[in-house]
C-alpha cells in the first residue's frame, strides 16, 4: 500500500467516526514527530499495539480485500499480573470489501455491528490440519444459540453481534447496497503477530511504499521510547 493511500484512509475514517459520534483517544492523532518525544510511560500503547491498523492483506487492492481497524485497548502478550485479559477494537468495512478466511488459535471474540450496513459472515469449523471442516457450525448471536451448515453465510444487522470462538474460520464483508459498516470487537487479549491462521497464505500487515510522510503511525510502527 502507498503511504498516501493509508493517510487518506485515516482521514476518511476520522470523518466517518465523527459522523457516528465515536471519538478516538488522543494518541490516535499523534504523528511521527509526537512519537519521538513520547517516553516509557506510553509503553502500554507500544507493547499492546494500540492504535491504527490498516491492511490490504498483501493483495494490493484494499477496496476489494482489506480492513481498517483501531485497537482501543488490549492486555498485551505477556503483560503479567494485573494486565487486562481483554481487548477492544473499532473497525470500518466497506461494501463488498472482504476480510479473508481466518481463525484465531487462542482468541474468542464478539463482532458487533455498531451501525451502517449489514455484515455478511461466512463460517467453517477448522480441521486439525488447518483446512475447512464439513461439520455443522455452532453459533451464538446475542444470546441465541443455533447451528448452520458449513460454509453458510450469516447476516449481522446493525445492533446485532456474533461470537466467534477460537478455531472457527470466518470471512466477512459489507453487504452490497447497504452502506459501509461500523464494527466493534470485544475479545480476549489480541496478538496479531502470532494468533491469526489464514486459510490461504497471505500477509497480515501491508508492505508500505513510502511515497509521502505518515499522517499518523500504525500500531506496528511505533519507535522505541525516548529514555
Amino acid at each position: 500500500m502507498k503511504r498516501s493511500e493509508i493517510n487518506g484512509l485515516m482521514r476518511e475514517a476520522v470523518g466517518f467516526l465523527e459522523e457516528r459520534r465515536f471519538p478516538l483517544p488522543p494518541f490516535a492523532f499523534w504523528g511521527p514527530g509526537d512519537w519521538k518525544t513520547r517516553g516509557p510511560e506510553y509503553d502500554g500503547i507500544r507493547d499492546s499495539m494500540l492504535g491504527w491498523d490498516i491492511t490490504d492483506f498483501g493483495g494490493g487492492d484494499f477496496a476489494k480485500v482489506g480492513l481498517l481497524l483501531f485497537t482501543l485497548r488490549n492486555g498485551g502478550a505477556g503483560a503479567g499480573k494485573g494486565a487486562k485479559p481483554y481487548a477492544e477494537k473499532i473497525m470500518i468495512v466497506q461494501e463488498e470489501q472482504v476480510t479473508p478466511f481466518h481463525f484465531h488459535w487462542s482468541k474468542m471474540e464478539d463482532i458487533i455491528n455498531r451501525g451502517g450496513g449489514r455484515l455478511l459472515v461466512r463460517l467453517y469449523n477448522s480441521t486439525a490440519a488447518g483446512g475447512f471442516d464439513g461439520s455443522p457450525v455452532r453459533l451464538a448471536m446475542d444470546g441465541r444459540n443455533f447451528t448452520v451448515d458449513a460454509g453458510d453465510t450469516v447476516a449481522v444487522r446493525p445492533g446485532e453481534s456474533i461470537t466467534l470462538p477460537a478455531g472457527q474460520y470466518h470471512e466477512f464483508r459489507g453487504e452490497k447496497g447497504t452502506g459501509r459498516v461500523l464494527l466493534g470487537e470485544v475479545s480476549m487479549v489480541n496478538d496479531d503477530r502470532t494468533d491469526n491462521r489464514f486459510h490461504d497464505p497471505i500477509g497480515r500487515f501491508p508492505a508500505i511504499d513510502e511515497d509521502c510522510e505518515p499522517l499518523y503511525l500504525l500500531g506496528s510502527e511505533y519507535p522505541p521510547a525516548r529514555r
